[in-house]
């Protein structure tokens, strides 16, 4: 059911739309005038007799979707068309080998626990593997570091302290035994309060489901359970999956208060750039790991789609939606990555895919490109992103120029979105829920899923056919390299790789003038994210923006 507005009334075989009852009534009628002036909105025209001609089409089609509604559609159901990245005749690799992570040989424990908490997740394995600091221990500073701060930042939605203590002396009692589980044993983290766990609520930062309970838990928490990390808290996340606007309130930026902290995954980078937790799991389907990454001075894998299982996590597009972590370092979006990796006969979408890391692999192997154009101009922070050209020249890379440069136009293929969210969250337009939404401008959902009821049926399918031809685009450019350099926000690489799926992986390289993290992206090929892992890494050793804590959290 709709808002009562008599445009509503207007469809085309072709268009979403939402016409259904009002008040108990029935809306008018279809006939030829509804018909003439539904065309203005898709672009055709049609003559009076091929009007005529389809009015009992549009009145079967209209009872067909009348039939629809009248049957319950969970948003954990995904269509059955699925959205594959793969380029004609590229087939991931699938030998897994064992990781070689270069861990230290061994790390001084801190005296204090606000330089335990500011730990990377490489250094606080070391130091559990070696005895020197317990899983409980290190689970109660981050606990306590969220009790302390976790209203101010406007980040938390549900604390699991008594589930968190139990696993993590779980974890101290193994390896006491001789157990190790691996790199994440015992590492406390946190997720976006948009993947389920069983026996809390999943609320998705939006008010219509607030106080929901999904009783699954995501495929994503179960393996990195299974990997003995310990899992502290549910943090906020922009309503639905948009921005840094939840229920509650704005999410903040530890490093400027007087800003939101982006989104969607929001909470997730405020925690992790708080020190509230080591890392954290995001979603991107439109810059949601990216952006937030940016904002709050960490470090953001958005990887493969397709590579993580999205199974127990809310869907806003099923072709667009991936799953991946936040954290301090590259090394540790790496080591996270190696345990959520993998194909899950939960969801269609994912694609199997060894993920293979070795630290002794020399980066004179890589072949580095770098989008010039993007790099050129007059913009804030642009010496910020030359510095970084700068500074992998001196580690003694080669870069070569690269042009972005498309035959299709992405932009318009963002429709993809708009329709799988509208269809995702049905519901809410069809019995005015959306009206619970805080965000109600132009640009926020509630608006953005009405109007995608009048996107036709056929432009939605024309344009996944021009994504096909986009990802052969982008394939082809990524024979070239292993590694492409491109500021975070230049031109419209991040529709772009959104689009095909490609990985990126997001880092801090300086502060902007109003003292707010500026960031650089690095890029490869489908599931080539050891790359990024690689280069990454290399480029934090030098450069040590990681390292950077937010004043008011690093006490």
């Amino acid at each position: 059911m709709i808002k009562k507005n008599h445009f509503l009334l207007l469809l085309l075989a072709a268009v979403f739309t939402t016409v259904g009852f009002v008040g108990g009534k029935m809306l008018a009628e279809i006939n030829p005038e509804a018909i003439s002036q539904a065309e203005i909105l898709v672009g055709l025209e049609f003559t009076p007799v091929e009007r005529d001609s389809m009015l009992q089409n549009l009145r079967n089609h209209r009872a067909s979707f009348e039939t629809m509604r009248k049957q319950p559609l969970a948003n954990s159901i995904a269509p059955a068309l699925y959205f594959n990245p793969l380029p004609h005749g590229f087939v991931p690799d699938q030998t897994q080998k064992s990781f070689n992570w270069g861990l230290p040989k061994q790390v001084d424990l801190p005296k204090r626990d606000v330089d335990i908490a500011f730990l990377s997740v490489a250094e606080l394995s070391v130091l559990i593997k070696d005895k020197k600091l317990s899983s409980e221990l290190l689970t109660k500073i981050y606990i306590d570091r969220i009790e302390k701060y976790s209203d101010t930042l406007q980040c938390l939605i549900s604390l699991m302290k008594d589930e968190a203590i139990a696993k993590a002396r779980a974890m101290d009692a193994e390896l006491a035994q001789g157990k190790y589980r691996g790199p994440l044993h015992g590492i406390p983290y946190g997720i976006k309060d948009l993947l389920a766990v069983k026996g809390t609520k999943t609320t998705w930062g939006a008010t219509p489901f607030k106080d929901q309970v999904i009783e699954e838990t995501a495929t994503v928490v179960e393996k990195l359970d299974a990997a003995g990390a310990v899992l502290v808290g549910k943090f906020t996340l922009g309503a639905l999956a948009m921005g840094d606007v939840w229920y509650g309130g704005v999410t903040k930026n530890p490093w400027n208060l007087t800003q939101g902290s982006s989104g969607s995954s929001a909470g997730s980078g405020s925690a992790v750039s708080a020190g509230l937790v080591p890392f954290a799991i995001g979603t991107e389907t439109l810059g949601s790991i990216v952006s937030p990454s940016t904002r709050n001075g960490v470090t953001g894998l958005r990887p493969t789609f397709g590579r993580v299982s999205r199974h127990g996590a809310m869907a806003l597009s099923w072709s667009m939606d991936k799953v991946g972590p936040m954290s301090r370092s590259a090394l540790d979006n790496g080591i996270v990555l190696s345990v959520i990796n993998g194909f899950d006969n939960k969801d269609k979408s994912t694609i199997p895919a060894a993920f293979n890391f070795d630290a002794d692999k020399s980066l004179k192997s890589l072949k580095i490109g770098y989008f010039a154009a993007f790099f050129e101009g007059i913009r804030p922070n642009i010496d910020k992103d030359k510095k970084v050209l700068d500074d992998l020249r001196e580690m003694g890379l080669q870069l070569e120029p690269v042009e972005l440069k498309t035959s299709v136009d992405p932009s318009s293929m963002l429709i993809s979105l708009y329709v799988e969210g509208a269809a995702a969250f049905d519901d809410l337009t069809r019995l005015n829920l959306d009206d619970q939404l805080v965000a109600q401008h132009r640009g926020a959902w509630p608006n953005l899923f009405r109007s995608s009821r009048f996107i036709p049926a056929v432009e939605y399918i024309q344009a996944n056919r021009f994504r096909s031809i986009l990802i052969e685009e982008m394939h082809a450019l990524f024979q070239q390299y292993d590694v492409i350099v491109t500021p975070t926000y230049g031109g419209n690489q991040l529709q772009i790789t959104n689009l095909t799926g490609h990985p990126a992986l997001c880092m801090p390289n300086g502060f902007a003038d109003n003292g707010s993290p500026t960031s650089i992206t690095f890029l490869a090929n489908l599931f080539d994210e050891e790359k990024l892992i690689m280069l990454g890494r290399a480029y934090q050793e030098k450069t040590d923006w990681q390292r950077k804590r937010p004043p008011l959290f690093s006490n």
